[in-house]
């Protein structure tokens, strides 16, 4: 384990802002995407983690002792109002009546975390706290964070901060064997409430397998052996638990009308994908490349997610023509993005940017993203990108 000090993520800054205003915040991000070691940087008056049963069980009892203990830290402030950080919240849902009579009342500022929305959000009797929190994602490192070295490397053990900490490789293997283990098979399915944890076990594989591609509902009903609507159902499972995340198509065109309208969903690191997909290290060519355009649609999405609240990012397929990998879509102003394998782009690389550019006036310009040392203009409005300069883009 190499000794790390704190990296400042992206995300710190908004929430530093937020905070500063007296503007409660809601940080979601699956487990070991650095949660509790960011909001550690907000020098809390008062911290409680919802992680140990006993502290757990204490205040699913009761409550409104969140109440008392805050109004107890409040009376030695001299007139400040305290800082309250609440760690894995979804775990004590009915805590947030309290938390929301504590900000009404002015009583505290809150930042809340939690690992997974599941609980959050399926329950109709659970405050979500509306107007008056801002809500966050975190996600594992960005290569703006935590630049790579290594491409292949950062393709096949992902970038959780915890696993990145590690030098040997071997040992990030076992580490992230554990995380899917543990975190993935044991507390994902205790959360879902799922029925057959064989049918679950199964469907996780083959999402882990399928993550960047376009879904197929019936497919994968037909594999495991359940309902389409089951495997839907397991889809927005892992997407409440922040495990997955759903890219839509872009389908608006005045000129195609069999634009795809299915979704994909990008696992959200690629060494837990390549674990529970129970995939090894010795990966094609192929695969390495598919391997690549999902990392650079996660690194668009962590930019986005980091700085900005009003960026999407889809992808455009035509399945008798052309195709885009990515598309960014700011208000409406689309950038669509290329990936390949090659340190060697040549024009034939470009032909779907072009096409897609010509029938969307809102887009300016075109991105190839792959291994060139540096930016190449290879028409009017594509240039070839490198893969470090990702961040660029939003």
């Amino acid at each position: 384990m190499r000794t790390m000090k704190y990296i400042k993520r992206a995300l710190e800054g908004r929430i530093r802002h937020a905070v500063e205003r007296h503007k409660s915040v809601l940080l979601f991000g699956a487990r070991q995407t650095g949660k509790t070691t960011l909001t550690s940087q907000f020098n809390p008056d008062l911290l409680i983690s919802f992680i140990q049963p006993d502290i757990r069980q204490r205040y699913e009892k009761s409550p409104q002792l969140l109440s008392g203990e805050v109004e107890a830290v409040a009376s030695k402030g001299k007139g400040k109002r305290p800082l309250v950080i609440l760690d894995e919240v979804q775990k004590v849902p009915g805590i947030l009546d309290v938390v929301q009579d504590l900000i009404d009342r002015g009583k505290a500022d809150f930042v809340l975390t939690g690992s997974s929305a599941r609980k959050l959000r399926r329950s109709a009797h659970v405050n979500l706290l509306p107007g008056r929190v801002s809500v966050f994602k975190l996600d594992p490192f960005s290569l703006s964070e935590f630049p790579a070295k290594d491409l292949e490397e950062r393709l096949l053990y992902g970038s959780l901060p915890g696993i990145l900490a590690v030098e040997n490789l071997s040992d990030r293997e076992s580490d992230l064997e554990s995380y899917v283990t543990t975190y993935l098979e044991q507390e994902v399915r205790s959360e879902a409430v799922v029925r057959n944890l064989g049918h679950f076990a199964r469907f996780l594989e083959l999402a882990a397998s399928e993550s960047g591609h376009i879904v197929n509902l019936r497919k994968l009903s037909q594999e495991i052996g359940v309902a389409h609507t089951t495997i839907g159902a397991y889809y927005q499972i892992l997407e409440d638990c922040l495990i997955v995340e759903k890219i839509e198509p872009l389908t608006q065109s005045k000129t195609r009308k069999k634009l795809t309208k299915s979704d994909k969903y990008l696992f959200f690191d690629l060494g837990v994908r390549r674990l529970a997909a129970k995939e090894g290290t010795k990966l094609s060519r192929d695969t390495m490349g598919r391997l690549f355009e999902q990392f650079v649609g996660l690194e668009l999405l962590r930019a986005a997610h980091a700085k900005s609240q009003n960026t999407r990012v889809h992808f455009w397929r035509d399945p008798d023509g052309p195709e885009v990998d990515w598309v960014i879509d700011q208000e409406g102003v689309y950038t669509p993005v290329e990936v390949k394998w090659t340190d060697r782009p040549t024009p034939g690389d470009i032909r779907h940017l072009e096409v897609f550019l010509s029938e969307y006036p809102s887009g300016q310009s075109g991105y190839l993203v792959c291994q060139v040392p540096r930016q190449v203009k290879l028409s009017d409005k594509v240039v070839a990108l490198p893969w470090q300069s990702l961040d660029e883009l939003i």
